[in-house]
């Protein structure tokens, strides 16, 4: 299992400085996660509200490029029902060639009522805007013509395309149980976010084993999870933090955590998502437990949710820190004895691509 970073980029003005602190605290949190050896850093995208301060992941992630070398970066989503299907494929075809072919293209549809009147968009329609959008912006990526500007625009060609042939990496995000099949279909792989959907570990196997049930015969696709995550000797400020995060989503509007929260109210408090082990929070040891379990349940890559609810930059760093530092050791201890139990062998690499 991979092990990364996400960050909502959830802005607490009363105490880290608001939107414009935030946004420059994730170049920072790029540049922590590749000294603790972590493999990825994600960014949502938001509009119009502090609980999410990113309008543009793109223009973020090409940022965060500039100040690392290695990780993966990851989009989390990009909201396609919001823009125009050619704009997505120029500007994260760039984003992927100014980074030396690290994108990780993850899409969705969005969740929140006030971004779609925001954008004078019907809810209703975004599922047939997603699905005409991410066809435009594959086919864009491999170099074939498309419209721009709907049928009466001349067919055109994006004049840079990504590294990664013949398209990044993609990831849908799901929060519908329903839409999971329909997503394994497509071959793509597949981000979760259970502490807003589930109620434990054993409804997150079940959509795991479903979406694996319906991927096409060959096909690649992964399972991304995100999980609140803070490793540290005190907890407290974490909990704190995970509280106001919670309480921030719950007024946002965040669909799926409301119909959570009146469905299943014994599993969606701060903390029943902790005691259902849907976040982590404590000791090294504790916090790798929980992403052992997440292993077993045949994740592919966990993302530490890390940065939330206004926690400190300085106690994020520290807590990405331990937790590279724990799951290097943990790593390292898992090839020390598959070397002894196997010599000369090795553990192939999993495709990540479709």
């Amino acid at each position: 299992m991979k092990l990364g970073a996400f960050s909502v980029v959830d802005a607490y003005p009363e105490r880290d400085g608001g939107p414009d602190a935030r946004v420059t605290d994730v170049l920072r949190l790029a540049q922590d996660v590749e000294a603790a050896g972590l493999d990825s850093l994600w960014v949502a995208e938001h509009h119009f509200h502090d609980d999410g301060v990113c309008p543009s992941p793109a223009v973020l992630l090409a940022a965060c490029g500039m100040v690392t070398r290695r990780i993966r970066l990851g989009s989390l989503v990009s909201v396609l029902p919001f823009h125009r299907a050619v704009d997505v494929a120029e500007e994260y075809a760039l984003v992927d060639r100014l980074t030396g072919g690290r994108l990780n293209f993850g899409v969705g549809s969005g969740y929140l009522a006030s971004e779609f009147a925001g954008y004078g968009i019907d809810p209703a329609d975004k599922r047939s805007r997603f699905d005409d959008a991410l066809a435009t912006i594959l086919e864009a990526f491999a170099g074939r013509p498309v419209r721009a500007g709907g049928d009466r625009a001349e067919p055109v060609r994006i004049n840079v395309r990504p590294v990664q042939r013949p398209h990044p990496p993609l990831w849908i995000a799901v929060q519908r149980r329903e839409a999971i099949p329909h997503v394994a279909a497509r071959g793509a792989s597949i981000a979760l976010i259970p502490y807003a959907t589930v109620g434990g570990l054993d409804e997150l196997a079940d959509e795991i084993r479903e979406y694996r049930r319906a991927l096409p015969a060959g096909a690649s696709g992964e399972v991304a999870v995100a999980v609140h995550a803070y490793v540290g000797d005190d907890p407290g400020p974490a909990r704190e933090a995970f509280r106001r995060y919670v309480e921030s989503r719950l007024r946002s509007g965040s669909t799926f955590l409301r119909a959570k929260t009146a469905s299943q109210p014994e599993h969606a408090s701060p903390e029943a998502i902790e005691a259902n082990g849907l976040a982590l929070f404590g000791s090294a040891g504790h916090v790798l437990r929980g992403l052992e379990r997440f292993e077993r349940l045949g994740v592919d890559e966990l993302l530490g949710i890390v940065d939330f609810g206004g926690l400190a930059p300085a106690v994020v760093a520290r807590s990405v820190r331990a937790l590279g530092a724990a799951w290097d050791h943990r790593s390292a201890a898992a090839r020390e004895g598959a070397t002894e139990t196997a010599p000369g062998a090795s553990r192939p690499a999993r495709p990540n691509a479709l």
